[in-house]
């Protein structure tokens, strides 16, 4: 709490403030050039890998640009329960690089849009039921995925890297990647909080110079191209034949769609954390929104013939530095992207960009992806039983990727399906934590309907639950007093208001290490439960409405409490200590 507050006091614009409009337009703009060498650098690694047309290059660099400022747009704006709300900037989603070149290599730009549009349905799907997806999205499984997406990708990466001209010096294209590398890590290790935001775009800048002075950068293609127009390639189509190519590749875009759609959520709750002055609970219909709109970018994405977009990682670092979280920064971001997906000269430098650079920065980008993979499991709490599934399924994920396990096996398998790793190993991650799951201690659980009524069945509930698990008295008394309190804060929202239809309380008990866990499931109101026990704290006891007596019982009784408000469902989480 003590950071996050800190964090807060130096807010000076919240999203829904309007900042002056030049201060907007240098935040966006600021946004921009930090975000656009990915938004450009990855499919142009991803074209050229797969040895597609200049033309095609062409195409796919103005639709990502131009696709990537509308899906910025698109989050700040918050269409109905489409965006966030918030600052988030989107680009070519870097985990799909290996299976987008794959795809562009077996079956061209058509198969990719197939596929891309295919897998866009999940993260459209999760976002209209995004509670009950809470649980499959563990960080064991979202960890040990990210791990394996470096190995999926890098392979690509590396080869990219020693294409250079016949008449370039042998040491050209080596020392070009190690100045590239070398200028964003010192700079990522010892400068400023500031200049580390720009690491990556001044070891892109210093390579690209090095690169010059070795005969590596393209001058003349900045210099053809023009100043304002279109791009030289035409949309590609999409390709409906469903064959044996698209069903092996399909099952690795929905996982790798999956993790896009979880770091979504994780970048959807970071923005919220990094843009209001005073620590708030989550709003989880903005996560919401966030991911409905990643996955209606994708789609957009897979229409163009391209691989898909969705957020990228700058979003809060820059908030933080400018203490700008209007969401009018991210309109503005928005715009300017389009604005520049018009302007050939400009990408041009960008396209101009040599391999041997483009492939050390991502090298960087993907060893961070990799620390990510292992930092989530690790936050998600250790110990040997999930330090088990991720590790085995990170090593039988490596294995089938570099044709190490049972190739021969393999590539008959579902038409070579398992030799992929991001699918054999996230598929061993789920199954391994399935079985885990089916194995564990079963939840309490109880349907009554929501209404204050039903008190004398749900003490009956917790009654029950407490004898099974040997606590006594005074621990059954805290058990009921908490759902007790939980049920008249929740049902007090709806005081008043006879239009809402009849609902119903889902609630489970569950023992946890020294004390118990009840989860209260319902649809109620707006006021979020947290935010309102944090007011309690400000507010004199003289002055202590009748409604809030509930809630201050409720933050005496329980450990803590966590209420994650969805578009249809709300969710409160309470944890009551054995005494």
């Amino acid at each position: 709490m003590s950071n996050a507050s800190h964090r807060g006091t130096s807010v000076r614009y919240q999203p829904d403030e309007r900042p002056p409009a030049a201060l907007a337009f240098g935040c966006g703009l600021q946004l921009v050039v930090l975000g656009v060498a990915s938004i450009v650098l990855i499919p142009t690694i991803v074209i050229r890998a797969a040895g597609a047309s200049d033309a095609y290059l062409s195409w796919a660099v103005f639709s990502a640009v131009a696709i990537s400022g509308v899906c910025t747009a698109l989050q700040a704006v918050r269409a109905g329960r489409i965006g966030a709300g918030y600052i988030l900037a989107m680009g070519p989603a870097g985990a799909f690089i290996g299976l987008s070149a794959a795809a562009l290599a077996e079956g061209g730009p058509a198969l990719l849009g197939t596929l891309v549009v295919a897998s866009s349905l999940l993260p459209i799907v999760i976002s209209t039921r995004l509670s009950l997806f809470r649980r499959l999205l563990t960080p064991t499984i979202v960890g040990t995925v990210n791990m394996l997406i470096p190995v999926t990708v890098l392979p690509v990466v590396f080869s990219r890297m020693d294409q250079t001209p016949n008449a370039v010096p042998a040491l050209g294209a080596p020392l070009t990647a190690l100045a590239t590398m070398l200028v964003i890590i010192a700079i990522s290790l010892k400068g400023t909080a500031t200049l580390r935001l720009w690491a990556p775009v001044i070891g892109v800048v210093s390579g690209s110079l090095v690169a010059g002075a070795f005969g590596l950068y393209d001058l003349g293609r900045v210099v053809e191209a023009p100043w304002v127009g279109l791009p030289r390639g035409g949309w590609p189509g999409v390709e409906l034949d469903v064959g044996p190519t698209f069903v092996g590749l399909l099952p690795a875009f929905v996982f790798v769609a999956l993790i896009g759609a979880i770091q979504t959520i994780t970048s959807a709750v970071a923005i919220q954390r990094a843009s209001w002055r005073r620590p708030r609970a989550v709003d989880y219909r903005a996560v919401e929104g966030a991911v409905a709109a990643d996955g209606v970018c994708k789609l957009l994405s897979g229409l163009a013939g391209i691989m898909p977009t969705q957020t990228i990682g700058i979003s809060v670092p820059t908030v933080d530095l400018t203490g700008v979280g209007a969401r009018r920064v991210g309109i503005v971001a928005g715009a300017i992207l389009i604005c520049l997906a018009l302007l050939p000269k400009a990408l041009a430098m960008v396209l101009a960009i040599p391999g041997p650079v483009a492939g050390a920065y991502l090298t960087i980008v993907m060893a961070l992806t990799f620390v990510r993979g292992m930092t989530e499991i690790v936050q998600g709490g250790m110990d040997p039983r999930k330090g088990l599934v991720a590790g085995v399924a990170f090593w039988v994920g490596a294995g089938c990727q570099n044709g190490m396990i049972f190739p021969e096996f393999l590539a008959n398998v579902a038409g070579g399906l398992l030799q992929n790793g991001i699918t054999t190993g996230g598929l061993v991650a789920i199954l391994m934590t399935l079985f885990l799951e089916a194995t564990a201690p079963r939840r309490s659980r109880i349907e009554v309907e929501f209404d204050l009524s039903v008190l004398p069945k749900i003490r009956e509930f917790l009654g029950a639950f407490a004898r099974r698990n040997g606590w006594d008295a005074r621990m059954l008394h805290r058990l009921e007093a908490a759902g007790e309190e939980t049920l008249l804060t929740l049902t007090g929202q709806d005081e008043g208001d006879g239009k809402r239809p009849r609902r119903r309380l889902f609630l489970s008990a569950q023992k946890q290490a020294g004390g118990a866990v009840l989860e209260f499931v319902a649809a109620v109101g707006e006021e979020n439960v947290q935010d309102r026990m944090a007011l309690l704290e400000e507010r004199p006891d003289d002055l202590l409405m009748e409604r809030e007596v509930s809630l201050r019982l409720l933050r005496h009784i329980a450990s803590s409490v966590r209420h994650q408000q969805f578009h249809e469902t709300d969710i409160v989480t309470v944890r009551v200590e054995a005494p």
